[in-house]
């Protein structure tokens, strides 16, 4: 079993960028080589923009090469508590906001040329319940209603059409959700980036934003300092103290995904016919699809701990437990891949982008990111251009998390919360 993302270890880089010499200045500074600021150099350099992009690892490391390849309708919220908390305009608009997001995916890909198998596959979710198959009637008819989101039920007695499983008690359909190979879109983003002119810095971590005026820095690297006329940080689960008012806003929470040896082409057929992207409605939720060459990815928030290799491995045997107890018919295949990677949550589970203290950024996708953070590079391309109306995110308030001032000491009390959550909601 390899404990590395099956995504980036099945793609061919775009090439290396680690030995690329450091720019005395750029227009634009982007920190954070992941769909963010990847998308966001793009947008740039098509604009005739001078950027560096700097990443204190390599292309995709993160978040954006360790997630479920999954780019789905919706808020990180349901719709119903969006339109409670924000009432049904702003709601609907932020609804919709993802429909755009996976829509200037598909763009890129293919005005860029990208080989990542994309596909409008369908976003299936299930109900663990069935009193969430109920609530999912509900949701249904208001996505209907206020969003024009066109979503079909699928009852309990039809459920074995979509899901080779006895686990779930229904579940709902949005035709418009993709599947995407996370690993080969990071890479293409790159190569296209560069082809753009973008200069592309690896193992080049920021130490310092010195600020030099409204939005001029002198952003010191270990590498050298490049003096910057606007910067952007799209840093995620990894914000850290770089951008203290972001790292005191942003939870970072392990995600953790194993994937299965291939299948062949009958157990695929028996598990997900509809090769759907598929996540379950608990507070720890399960997400699983099938992979291009038809392995079983099943992630989870399998313990409320951080990601490293022993972490890795133990919330991989709960994963392997959790996946034999939704599709038993797997109890003896084989794991060949188990990760983990840093999920980047804020308080309220919305997006937040914007500009403070100078510096621009877009972070919070609350594991929703595939999309909306290939998304927001272009807004915040548009931003940075002076179009502020672009960003849909532009009027939340961006509340810190009460006691967060580095390491999150609260995950542990928080996955009791949410287990508990799950055993009576």
């Amino acid at each position: 079993m390899k404990l590395l993302s099956y995504w980036l270890d099945t793609a061919k880089p775009a090439g290396d960028f680690r030995r690329n010499e450091l720019p005395a200045r750029a227009d634009v500074v982007v920190v954070g080589a992941g769909l963010t600021g990847l998308s966001t150099a793009v947008h740039l350099a098509r604009r005739g923009a001078q950027v560096a992009l700097l990443d204190a690892h390599t292309v995709g490391w993160g978040a954006s090469g360790r997630n479920g390849g999954m780019a789905t309708t919706g808020l990180a919220i349901s719709f119903a508590t969006g339109v409670q908390r924000y009432g049904e305009r702003p709601a609907t608009a932020m609804f919709r906001a993802y429909n755009d997001a996976i829509d200037t995916l598909e763009e890129l890909v293919r005005t860029e040329g990208i080989d990542c198998s994309f596909e409008r596959t369908g976003k299936l979710t299930l109900a663990a319940k069935p009193s969430h198959y109920r609530a999912f009637e509900e949701s249904a008819e208001l996505m209907r209603t206020m969003a024009g989101q066109d979503v079909r039920l699928v009852p309990p007695s039809r459920l074995r059409d979509e899901i080779g499983s006895p686990y779930y008690h229904g579940g709902m359909v949005d035709p418009l959700g993709a599947a995407v190979h996370v690993g080969r879109l990071t890479a293409g983003l790159a190569g296209s980036a560069a082809a753009n002119g973008v200069s592309i810095h690896e193992e080049c971590r920021v130490v310092e934003l010195v600020r030099r005026g409204e939005h001029a820095h002198d952003v010191r690297t270990e590498l050298g300092t490049v003096r910057a006329d606007q910067v952007v940080v799209g840093t995620s689960g990894y914000t850290g103290n770089l951008t203290p008012w972001l790292q005191r806003r942003i939870v970072p929470i392990g995600s953790f995904i194993v994937v299965t040896e291939p299948l062949s082409p009958a157990v695929v057929d028996e598990l997900l016919p509809n090769r759907r992207v598929a996540s379950d409605s608990k507070h720890l939720t399960y997400y699983f699809r099938i992979t291009p060459d038809n392995r079983l990815l099943f992630g989870g928030r399998a313990r409320f701990a951080l990601s490293n290799q022993d972490s890795d491995r133990k919330s991989g045997r709960i994963l392997q437990r959790a996946m034999r107890e939704v599709f038993p018919q797997l109890a003896g295949t084989r794991i060949d891949y188990c990760w983990g990677g840093l999920v980047d949550m804020s308080l309220d589970q919305m997006v937040h982008a914007g500009e403070r203290d100078g510096v621009f950024y877009s972070v919070g996708y609350s594991g929703h990111g595939v999309q909306m953070a290939t998304h927001m590079g272009k807004v915040l391309a548009q931003v940075l251009a002076g179009e502020p109306a672009a960003n849909p995110w532009r009027d939340l308030k961006f509340r810190a998390m009460p006691g967060h001032f580095g390491p999150p000491w609260f995950l542990p009390p928080a996955g009791v919360l949410f287990k508990f959550l799950d055993r009576v909601s």
